[in-house]
């Protein structure tokens, strides 16, 4: 398997939040290069060098780097996708500007190049009973039972490839009952709640803090034919804004957020309130090394786990509110 190699410029402080997010993913694999730590090793006084290679001096004054490295396929477009989508959540956390730049720039391909080769990695998948996920360049059986949902990658977190969204649609296709109405909480590119449409739910309303996210959304609702009349995005984040909770709104039979372990338990307060009595919280994006944590702090807000479903490592769960 070929790697891409991607730096994430921060800090000195920014290191753990940053690497912390990147757990939190599922990207356990990182090189840290930090200048304090150059620091500290040439000023340890029980060490005495002749010489230091001009190569190593260099990191003294060079900037706070976190590298990664994703597989170059389908996942690990996703992969760059959520990396995108935390970084700009941790810089909306980093007011005082402590991180740093928090940008990334990927090493031994151009990301444009990479997006473009996406025909050879996203093929039809087929998940749970009920769907087939598939771009918009490939074709299907005229006699597919399946309800289609079309989605062509984009920069936009979420075209079915991932572990996490596979287990999220499962979930959705077994509690969802028809006429539901839903509440997508991190929605990517939208695919959970356009499946969740496509599988009978009434109204959704879909929330995203990323802009671009959320008219991606829009436009995918649109490609699958869904009307903005049972269809609305928008753009914000539900921890801090109570404007957009109270637009949000209450009653809803399904509420899902496929995130991470992190945002689940920040944001895990306000699901009861936009749950109808009964209704089903279904939460995705969950390391397993996370998964007791984020299950019990959910459950100790007043729900009942109805199950569990883990794939490589990530866990998906549903609850009933009490």
């Amino acid at each position: 398997m070929n790697w891409i190699e991607i730096d994430i410029y921060t800090t000195t402080e920014g290191i753990e939040p940053l690497t912390g997010s990147l757990l939190g993913m599922g990207i356990n694999g990182f090189v840290i290069k930090d200048p304090a730590d150059f620091d500290e090793f040439l000023n340890d006084k029980t060490i005495n060098w002749d010489y230091i290679d001009d190569d190593l001096m260099g990191l003294k004054d060079g900037e706070t780097t976190v590298t990664v490295y994703l597989p170059e396929n389908g996942q690990g477009l996703e992969y760059l996708e959520g990396v995108k989508l935390e970084l700009k959540a941790l810089k909306q956390r980093d007011t005082d500007n402590r991180f740093g730049r928090l940008e990334y720039e990927l090493k031994n391909v151009k990301e444009e190049d990479w997006a473009n080769n996406w025909k050879q990695y996203f093929k039809p998948l087929t998940v749970g009973e009920k769907l087939l996920i598939k771009p918009s360049w490939e074709s299907v059986d005229p006699d597919e039972k399946r309800k289609i949902l079309e989605i062509d990658p984009a920069s936009s977190f979420g075209t079915g490839q991932h572990n996490t969204t596979q287990l999220c649609l499962e979930l959705i296709e077994k509690h969802l009952k028809k006429g539901d109405t839903l509440l997508d909480l991190g929605c990517g590119s939208g695919i959970l709640s356009i499946a969740a449409i496509l599988l009978g739910a009434s109204t959704i309303k879909a929330v995203d803090i990323d802009d671009n996210s959320v008219r991606i959304a829009r436009e995918n609702a649109e490609k699958n034919h869904i009307s903005s009349d049972i269809y609305s995005a928008y753009c914000g984040n539900i921890i801090d804004d109570r404007n957009l909770v109270r637009q949000l709104g209450t009653g809803y039979q399904v509420v899902c957020a496929n995130i991470v372990a992190d945002v689940l338990i920040a944001m895990s307060g306000k699901f009861k309130g936009f749950l109808a009595p009964g209704g089903t919280l279904i939460v995705s994006g969950i390391i397993d090394s996370r998964k007791d944590e984020v299950l019990d702090v959910i459950a100790s807000l007043g729900f009942e786990l109805l199950e569990i479903r883990e794939k490589e490592d990530w866990v998906a769960a549903a609850f009933r509110a009490l």
